[in-house]
This record gives structure tokens, sequence and C-alpha cells, in this order.
């Protein structure tokens, strides 16, 4: 096998195993640690690290320990993450979650470091176009990283259905579920019950050491990148230049126009993966639901980012994101006048199914935008998507405790045509100052970047 397609493939797999691992867990936290809104507070601060991290840590990381180290350093701060929900308490939890937010900037970023440098360097040996090749190697990392939330999410669902806890839920229990939820208190007594603590160290346990195995996998396998391109590029942009460029970014106008859009995507993702999977489908069906549901929302998710990246160059971008609109403005209707009943089931799946849909849009044409609005500034243009994205995931788990359901609903439905709004506005800008610049020439600019902020 060719090495340098060999290292891809250790970094992917590499990747698959850890994140089989968090997508598991950010799905589980806002039931697994209902208490006290422990689980949603440590995403809260994890987010919040994450943005921290973004902005300041990935250039000194990478220029100190290289692309292999700092994945391996990056990918045992997603560990210490599994480990600490082993004793999920106020004093493990919010700093573990503080540590694998400040490790997935710098994972993320020497990751496309490694696949970009690692393109360019067989590029220039075969003779061939350095970026098609990249877009190849993104093309396969993200082919199987994707699947990550499939296989997290069937692990939890699998043994979590192993518990006793399950029951019939009484009419009593369903008024507490669904956008009208009981604040106080919405574990009801057989839905929401918390699985053994065998089962849950069970779980912790296969999720730890498939973090533990990506760790092994990387630091075994994937060679050291030759770092003098990596070197020179550092020496290009120093770390101040960088972090200066970032906020020097939001006196363009258009840029401050996409940040409610930006915002959204954390908004709308925080919203299903915390609020809906606790009100909806743990209170009214079960824990051991959460993950099926999880894994409807990311398959359709994953085919659908496909696809779109396919046929945006038919549709071009403005009807992919009206698409997602009204998709995403469909769902919060149904969320905040349907009543979930156990016997609706398709209604659990359909939801998720529809917003894996729309999320698709969002992920990979948001970040096609960033890339070519800002194709001359795109480091600067992708450390402020990180930043306001982080921002909106942040702002929605701090309030996720705080508010009913039909509140939180509300919120992502006005933040969603707000959103719209200043959308509009940016192709409007686009269109009176460039005019006639295709969506589909520069498409691919979304591939290297799309689901990166899933964390």
């Amino acid at each position: 096998m060719e090495r340098n397609l060999k290292n891809v493939l250790v970094i992917s797999f590499g990747f698959l195993l850890l994140f089989t691992a968090y997508s598991g867990l950010q799905s589980l936290q806002s039931s697994l640690n209902a208490e006290e809104g422990l689980g949603v507070a440590s995403l809260s601060v994890l987010y919040a690290a994450l943005t921290l991290s973004s902005m300041f840590l990935p250039p000194i990381i990478i220029k100190k320990l290289g692309c292999k180290w700092t994945i391996a350093v990056s990918m045992c701060c997603y560990v210490a993450y599994s480990l600490g929900n082993f004793y999920a308490s106020w004093y493990t939890l919010i700093p573990t979650s503080m540590i694998l937010g400040l490790g997935g900037a710098p994972l993320w970023s020497a990751k496309c470091t490694y696949l970009t440098i690692a393109g360019t360097l067989y590029a220039e040996k075969a003779g061939k176009s350095a970026k098609d090749i990249i877009n190849q190697y993104f093309g396969i990392f993200f082919l199987v990283f994707q699947t990550s939330g499939v296989w997290g999410n069937l692990i939890s669902s699998l043994i979590l259905s192993q518990s006793s806890n399950q029951g019939e839920i009484s009419e009593e229990d369903l008024e507490c579920c669904g956008a009208y939820d009981c604040l106080t208190d919405t574990t009801n007594s057989t839905g929401s019950e918390r699985p053994s603590d065998s089962l849950i160290y069970t779980l912790l346990g296969v999720y730890t050491a498939s973090g533990v195995l990506a760790v092994l996998l990387v630091i075994i396998f994937l060679d050291q990148i030759k770092s003098d391109q990596a070197e020179t590029e550092k020496e290009k942009t120093p770390f101040w230049s960088t972090f200066l460029a970032t906020l020097r970014h939001l006196k363009d106008k258009r840029q401050c126009l996409l940040i409610p859009l930006t915002m959204y995507s954390g908004f709308e993702q925080a919203f299903l993966s915390g609020d809906f999977s606790k009100s909806f489908v743990t209170c009214a069906l079960g824990i051991q639901y959460v993950g099926y549901m999880m894994i409807c929302f990311a398959g359709i998710n994953s085919l659908c980012s496909l696809l779109f990246g396919k046929i945006s160059q038919f549709t071009g971008r403005k009807l992919l994101f009206a698409l997602a609109a009204v998709l995403n403005t469909s769902c919060i209707i149904t969320v905040l006048l349907w009543k979930p009943d156990p016997k609706q089931l398709a209604v659990f799946f359909v939801i998720p199914g529809l917003w894996g849909m729309s999320d698709a849009v969002w992920q990979t044409q948001t970040n096609a935008l960033y890339g070519i609005l800002f194709e001359k500034n795109k480091e600067a243009a992708f450390a402020n998507y990180r930043l306001w994205e982080s921002v909106g995931f942040v702002i929605a788990f701090a309030y996720s405790t705080k508010l009913q359901v039909y509140v939180k609903a509300s919120i992502v439905l006005s933040v969603l045509v707000l959103s719209m709004l200043t959308y509009g506005a940016v192709e409007y800008l686009e269109a009176k100052g460039s005019p006639g610049t295709p969506a589909a020439t520069k498409k691919e600019n979304g591939g290297p970047h799309s689901q990166e902020t899933h964390m």
C-alpha cells in the first residue's frame, strides 16, 4: 500500500474509534447526567474551552509537538472525558470537559495540516495536482469518520437496552414529556430512570477502550510527517498575526452578517442532542432509544452531506439553504405542537431524520460559503466559523436546564429566521458587488472542513 494512503487510513480509523466514543457520550449527556443539569453544563464548558482553544492553541502545539504527537496527545484529552464519566460529578466532569475542549482544536488542526502536507508531498512526487490529491484524502477521511455517530450510538443502544428498568410509561408520566416538559423534574418513573451502574460502567468501559485504541493506533502506525513545510508555513504566519487576523476579519460586513447563520449551527445541533433526546425520546421511550434516534440523524446526515455536495453544482446554494430552512422550521413547529406518544414510534425517528437532512446543508454549504466568499482569508474566516459555532453551542447548553423546551425551541426558530434574513443580505451584497460568482465552481472548499465542528 502506498505509504501516504496508509497514513490517511490510520488517521481516519483513529478518528473513527475516538469519535465512536465521543459521539455516543455526547448524545447521552442530557439523559445520563440529568441531575442538576450536570450533563449539559459539561457540554457548555466543553464548547467554551473549545472556543478558547481554537483562538490560541493549535499553532503553538503543532509547532512544538508536530502533527503526529499533537493528534496523539489531543486524543488523550478525549479519553480523559470518558474516564470522567465513570464517576460523574461537578468535580470530575467539568474539569475533563475543559481538558477535552482544549484538546479539540489542536486535534482537528493537526489532522488538517497532516492531510494537507501528505497530499502535497505525494502530488509533488507523482506529478499530480495537489488540490486533487488533498480533496481525495479528505474524502477518504470523512467517508470513514462520518460513520462514527452510527457506531457510537449503536453501542449505547445495544448495551442500555439490556436495562431491567424498562417498562410501560403511564399517562401521568407522559404529561411531563414534550415541549411543555415539567422543568422541575423531567424524569419519570420508567422511561427516564437511570440504567444500572453495571450497564453504565460497561458502556463507559467500551468507550474508553475505543479511545485508547485510537491513541495506540496513531502512536504505533502513523508516520511523523516531514515538518519542514509546516515550519515554513508557521514562520510565514506567526501566532499573533493569525489571532489578530481572526479579529480583523470581523471588519468584513459579510462576515458579521454570517454570524447568526454560523451560531445557528450550534443552536440546532445542541437542541437535538440535548433537548429533543431528553424531553422527547428518553422521557417517552427510554434512554436506550436515544442511540437509535441519533443513528437515524447521523446516517441521513452523512448520506445527505455527500448528496448535497454533488447536486449543489446544479441547484446552487440558495435553493439548498431554503430547503434546510423549510425542513428545520417544520421540525421545530412539530416539536412545539406534538405531544410525544410511544405508540407513534415513527415520529420519534422522522424528526431526527429530517433534522439530519437540514443539518447536512448547514454543515456542507455554510463551510463552502465561507471558502468561496473569503477565498483570500480562509484561515481567519474558518477561525471565525469555529468561534461563532462554538458560541452557539455554549449559549444553547448554558440555558438548557433553565428553560422549558417550548421556549428553547422558540429561540432556535427565532435564530433561524434571523439567520435567513442575514444570509439573504450576504447574497444580495455578493450579487451587487461581484456578480456571476457561481457557488458550484468552488464547492469543494466545503469538503475538508465539513463536520469538523461536531468535535
